[in-house]
């Protein structure tokens, strides 16, 4: 019996399959985020390494005695990084290694021309070209915007949130949101307390479901965070089936929390119209780590 693994890994959480010859899940495993962009190097690797000796555990496989003919890990981080830790693996058959884009747009495409627009921790647009080249756009990091991010959201509407304490914007159901989210009234303790915390991102990006939830109960602001940040995020996707495709309607797959949310949708649907953006949209409920069983099974 002969064996696969698929590794899927962000920001967030990281999620292992086995398959056997057929394509058919024997285990599967799920550990925390190991994107080295958020945890070093070092602990990175030992997310991954202790992950991949838990799931052939869970499978009662020894890794000396089973026959592992492949190894897929598409990870969030540096490429680099990722190719040199797969050179270090051993009994993992041939490893490959690509970005955490690639199962989300086979699950969007199907290998077939198109696009995918991801947002959830982070956010990125992923196209494959008529000619089967793999595009990227956006997935530059919170630092840079990653537009419909968890970071992005959060960070668009804790401004808005703000001014609404400091009492230069009517008050709504934000300024409440982002109190209790934080635990201080104050509005200059809110500020300092993301210019001082260790893990002010996350933070950050913790508060887009709370976001969520008011955009759904009706809340202007949040409604107007989400369209923004969705909106700019299109505006990259917009550049990348513009120097791809042309006019031609291409498959568009919709993934990740953010843009599943309904005013996410809601936002993504009027893009597409008011705008006559030439894309038919496929919002993918499938997790990504069906995509790399999908990716495994490819010759």
């Amino acid at each position: 019996m002969s064996y696969k693994i698929g590794l899927d890994g962000g920001g967030t959480k990281t999620e292992l399959i086995l398959v056997d010859a057929a394509g058919a899940v024997v285990a599967r495993h799920a550990a925390p985020g190991c994107n080295p962009s958020h945890l070093g190097p070092d602990k990175a690797a030992l997310v991954v390494t202790t992950a991949l000796a838990d799931l052939l555990a869970k499978a009662a496989l020894n890794p000396r005695e089973a026959k592992i003919t492949a190894t897929h890990l598409y990870t969030a981080g540096s490429p680099i990084f990722w190719k040199g830790f797969a050179a270090t693996l051993h009994d993992c058959g041939t490893v490959v290694t690509g970005p955490d884009s690639l199962p989300v747009l086979e699950l969007a495409t199907g290998g077939a021309p198109g696009l995918v627009l991801h947002a959830g921790t982070g956010s990125f647009v992923a196209a494959r070209a008529p000619d089967g080249a793999i595009h990227y756009a956006g997935g530059l990091g919170w630092r840079f915007g990653d537009p419909a991010s968890g970071a992005d959201l959060g960070r668009r509407a804790i401004s808005h949130a703000l001014l609404e304490l400091q009492g230069w914007t009517q008050p709504t159901a934000l300024g409440p949101a982002l109190q209790a989210h934080t635990g201080l009234t104050d509005v200059m303790a809110n500020t300092r307390f993301f210019y001082t915390a260790e893990d002010a991102n996350a933070r950050i990006a913790a508060f887009a479901p709370r976001v969520l939830e008011l955009a759904v109960a009706g809340c202007a602001p949040a409604r107007a965070a989400v369209a923004c940040a969705v909106t700019d995020l299109v505006e990259n996707a917009r550049l990348v089936t513009t120097r791809l495709f042309g006019r031609t309607v291409v498959p568009c797959g919709v993934c990740g929390a953010i843009l599943n949310s309904p005013p996410a949708i809601l936002a993504l649907k009027t893009l597409a119209e008011t705008h006559a953006w030439p894309v038919e949209y496929h919002f993918i409920s499938e997790q990504p780590i069906e995509g790399v069983r999908r990716l495994l099974l490819r010759p």
